[in-house]
C-alpha cells in the first residue's frame, strides 16, 4: 500500500462506486481494489506523521500491472520466472511548513525507469528497480532505486501473510532534494547547513496480512519499520527535526474480482 496518488485515487473512486468489479472483469483485468487509511511519515526525514486516506490497488491486465507499492509497470520480457520492463510511479513531495518552515518545498514528481524481477510463483519474489524523478525544479529530482525480496505464506483459515525487506538508494541529487540544507535554508529555518552524498538511504521491513471477510472481501493490513542509513541519517534535518527510525501502519478493505 502507498500514499494517495492521482492514478490510485481514480481506481479507488471506481472501486467505492462499485463499478470496477463489473466493468474491469469484462475487460480482462483481475486483482483487488479497496480503500483505507494510513499512518505515515509526512516526509522522508520523519519530521512528523499524518493520517491519510489510501486506496488499496493491486491490478493486472495481461502484462500490465498497477499497484500501490510498485506503481504502473509493464512486463515487456518474461522467461523462466524472470520478468522485466519499464515502470512509472508517483513520488510525493513536501510542503515545508511547521517544523520544516524555511526549507524549500519539494513538488510531487513522477519516477520513470526500469525493473527486473524474479518471481517463480505467487509466494516469493526478488526485485531491483532504478528510475529517475522528473518534474522537480531547481536541481530537484535525480536517480533512485530499490533492491529487495518478499515472501508470502498461508497461515490457515484463509489468512495470508507477507514479509518484505527493501533497501532504497539514491544519487546525490535525489538525496539532496529531501535531506540537504543550503546556506539560505539554514538561515531561514534554523536547521544547520548540510550537503548529502549519494548511496543507500534506508532499509525498510514490512509485515502485511490479508484476512478474508467473506465472499470476495478482505481486510488488508501492513506495518513497516524504516531505518535511515548513510549520509541521509546524518542529515541535520533528521537530527534536528526528524527520526532515523520511522514507522508506518496501513489498513484497507479490498474487493477481489
Amino acid at each position: 500500500m502507498n500514499r494517495l496518488t492521482p492514478s490510485l485515487l481514480l481506481a479507488g473512486l471506481f472501486s467505492l462506486g462499485g463499478l470496477v468489479p463489473a466493468v474491469m472483469a469484462d475487460e480482462g483485468i483481475t486483482g483487488q481494489l479497496g480503500a483505507g487509511l494510513g499512518y505515515l511519515p509526512y516526509d522522508p526525514s520523519g519530521s512528523r506523521y499524518e493520517v491519510v486516506p489510501l486506496p488499496y490497488v493491486d491490478l493486472d491486465w495481461g502484462d500490465v500491472s498497477l499497484s500501490g507499492d510498485d506503481g504502473l509497470s509493464w512486463a515487456a520480457f518474461r522467461a523462466n520466472g524472470f520478468n522485466a520492463g519499464p515502470f512509472a510511479s508517483y513520488l510525493t513531495g513536501r510542503v515545508s511548513n511547521g517544523s520544516l518552515r524555511g526549507l524549500r518545498d519539494v513538488p510531487d514528481m513522477v519516477v520513470a525507469g526500469g525493473y527486473v524481477e524474479y518471481a517463480p510463483d505467487d509466494f516469493w519474489r526478488l526485485f531491483v528497480a532504478l528510475g529517475s524523478a522528473v518534474g522537480g525544479g531547481g536541481g530537484q529530482g535525480g536517480l533512485s532505486g530499490r533492491l529487495g525480496g518478499e515472501l508470502g505464506y498461508p497461515l490457515g483459515t484463509g489468512i495470508i501473510g507477507r514479509s518484505n525487506i527493501t533497501a532504497h538508494f539514491a544519487d546525490e541529487r535525489q538525496a539532496q532534494t529531501f535531506f540537504g540544507v543550503s546556506a539560505q535554508e539554514a538561515r531561514a529555518s534554523g536547521i544547520s547547513q548540510y550537503h548529502v552524498g549519494g548511496g543507500f538511504q534506508n532499509l525498510t521491513l514490512t509485515q502485511s496480512f490479508a484476512f478474508p471477510l467473506g465472499g470476495n472481501w478482505s481486510l488488508m493490513t501492513s506495518a513497516s519499520w524504516i531505518h535511515l542509513v548513510g549520509s541521509v541519517a546524518d542529515s541535520s534535518i533528521v537530527k534536528q527535526r526528524g527520526d532515523n527510525n520511522q514507522r508506518q501502519v496501513q489498513t484497507a478493505i479490498s474487493y477481489k474480482f
